[in-house]
């Protein structure tokens, strides 16, 4: 075989490993959007009165409210309603960013997307799946105005 037949095999020889690995690329990203349609984090209240459950983009799937519902105080139901709506968010979250991590490792956006998060939100990073932390039993209704401060939502991202 002469040295242009050899470089032309070496080309092809390149191009279909190209191609292999485009398409093995292309199979982990249909995994991964798969898996993503399928995030949902849950969150219960501490006292067990409401459930939640958020799919991807925190959209909220249901809130469920055990019998108890009709027994709490209006300002306590309310709080563990935004508190399980915001914990729900935040498990379907960390389950994305684990779907993306394990489907395509870690990635520059995928660290600049967390890094945004934890900045907005003050969230930290997900790690490793962990158990949720020990919630208190019992906690105070909230004060007037408590959860109406949404001025984070009107400052400049960071870069």
């Amino acid at each position: 075989m002469n040295d242009t037949a050899r470089q032309l095999l070496a080309r092809i020889e390149a191009i279909d490993a190209a191609a292999t690995d485009n398409r093995l690329r292309a199979e982990a990203y249909r995994r991964v959007a798969d898996e993503l349609k399928d995030a949902m984090g849950s969150a219960t209240s501490p006292d067990g009165v409401v459930t939640v459950v958020a799919g991807p983009g925190g959209a909220i799937a249901s809130v469920t409210f055990s019998e108890r519902a009709r027994e709490t105080d209006p300002a306590v139901l309310s709080a563990d309603v935004l508190r399980a709506i915001g914990e729900a968010q935040a498990a379907a979250a960390r389950l994305q960013a684990d779907v993306v991590r394990r489907g395509l490792g870690d990635t520059e956006l995928l660290d600049r997307v967390l890094d945004s998060d934890e900045q907005l939100f003050g969230a930290p990073r997900p790690v490793a799946a962990a158990p949720p932390p020990a919630r208190p039993v019992a906690r105070e209704a909230p004060q007037e105005g408590e959860f109406d401060d949404f001025s984070v939502f009107d400052q400049e991202p960071t870069r």
